[in-house]
């Protein structure tokens, strides 16, 4: 008897996932337990094992989407099996390479099911997938325009890509060939060339749908860590006692904690044209990976000690870079940090972009000793910048800077702190 292999549901998202790896070949042998496939949400990366032994039929190639729910594989138990469902005995098509996110003949899963449909001036129904809806109205197109070549007309993914490519001016070639390497393009050589997709598909998008859905506004300054380099010099000879390196980062996030408590605003969001103010402060710490970031969650992080805050850190850090990380590590956040000094970001300034549906996210650089002013006099003094971009539409100017002056005082005086 034949078994799905299901694309499954990670979190609370509704999505599609997007197939990563194939672990085995199509007709290739399977056990039970073992990594079949591995899948990829807008955060993290699931392997997905076999529920049973037998041999491999894929249905959803690998760069494509497949739903939640749906089959994106089937396990054949046995060589006869296999071969009907790969068409060799009854003449049907071995494999679709259509994604499972919009499928051609069948019912879409209740998770995907369609958005409901829009009616035009004239009283006509459109018919739209959600993933197609959500991509119109990134891209400013009108649906109404477009001519959908789903089940029963219905506007899918590729119709709307199809338009965006049209509003841009871009040539349209269905499963047209990447340019080659060496080929001039618009009067530049191509090195190389692969496809916007996995976590770096998902980074764009969700960075873009960030810029365009909030108002944002970035401050950006410096902060003299005399005495923080001190109080981190000092903690650090405490590490077998502590029983945990305490970094910079683990400090930030304990006092933007803290803070955070007497910041309701800062820690809220905008939802469905809602000021929701969040009782638990989740701080969002984001770890640079080879395809781009992740940003795990310290969990009412203004509950715990520097110390579990440091080995938490650690922790979650480790399971992001191992591909381990649970939905609900990277869920909830409240306010995001990213600490480029950790990865030696230098004296730099940016406008770093709010990780959605936060209202907020601060941005560190390295320390480096920079040259000064203090009691009239020139002297040297370990300088980290700061930019802290904020959604205007909550967050006003004069909340912004109280919130980012108290933080520099409790970073520039960390006596003030209840360590």
């Amino acid at each position: 008897m034949a078994t799905e292999i299901i694309a499954p549901k990670l979190g609370m998202g509704t999505e599609p996932l997007t197939i990563v790896e194939w672990k085995f070949k199509e007709g290739e042998r399977v056990e039970k337990g073992s990594v079949v496939l591995i899948v990829e949400t807008e955060k993290i990366r699931h392997d997905v094992e076999a529920e049973a032994s037998g041999f491999l039929h894929i249905i959803v190639e690998e760069g494509h989407e497949a739903a939640i729910g749906s089959a994106a594989g089937i396990i054949a138990a046995s060589e006869e099996e296999l071969a009907k469902l790969q068409g060799e005995a009854d003449g049907t098509p071995a494999k679709s390479t259509a994604t499972a996110a919009e499928p051609e003949a069948k019912e879409a899963p209740p998770t995907e099911a369609p958005a409901p449909a829009k009616v035009t001036a004239g009283g006509e129904r459109i018919r739209i997938s959600p993933v197609a809806r959500k991509m119109a109205e990134e891209h400013l197109i009108d649906i109404t325009q477009v001519i959908g070549t789903g089940p029963e007309g219905r506007i899918v993914k590729e119709d709307i890509e199809k338009a965006v490519a049209a509003k841009k001016g871009a040539p349209v070639a269905a499963g047209a060939a990447p340019a080659a390497t060496g080929e001039i393009y618009q009067g530049r050589r191509i090195k190389s060339t692969k496809p916007l997709s996995g976590t770096r598909k998902a980074i764009a998008e969700h960075m873009h749908r960030s810029l365009q859905i909030s108002a944002q506004l970035t401050s950006m300054g410096e902060i003299d860590m005399t005495e923080m380099v001190k109080l981190r010099q000092a903690l650090v000879k405490q590490e077998e006692k502590l029983g945990t390196r305490i970094t910079y980062t683990d400090l930030l996030v304990f006092i933007v904690a803290r803070l955070l408590k007497d910041y309701p605003m800062v820690n809220a969001s905008i939802i469905d044209n809602e000021i929701k103010v969040w009782e638990d402060i989740n701080v969002a710490v984001a770890v640079a990976l080879d395809e781009g970031l992740i940003v795990p969650v310290v969990k009412n992080a203004d509950q715990k000690s520097l110390t579990e805050i440091s080995k938490e850190v650690k922790a979650l850090a480790g399971k992001a870079r191992e591909r381990k990380l649970a939905p609900e590590e990277v869920q909830g956040g409240t306010l995001t940090i990213t600490n480029l000094g950790a990865v030696a970001g230098g004296y730099r300034f940016e406008t770093v972009i709010i990780n959605q549906p936060e209202s907020a996210i601060l941005g560190t650089g390295s320390i480096t000793d920079r040259a000064v002013v203090r009691d009239g006099q020139v002297v040297i003094r370990p300088i980290m910048t700061y930019y802290f971009t904020y959604d205007h539409r909550l967050i006003d100017g004069a909340t912004a800077a109280r919130f980012m002056g108290d933080l520099i005082r409790l970073l520039e005086i960390p006596g003030l702190l209840a360590l």
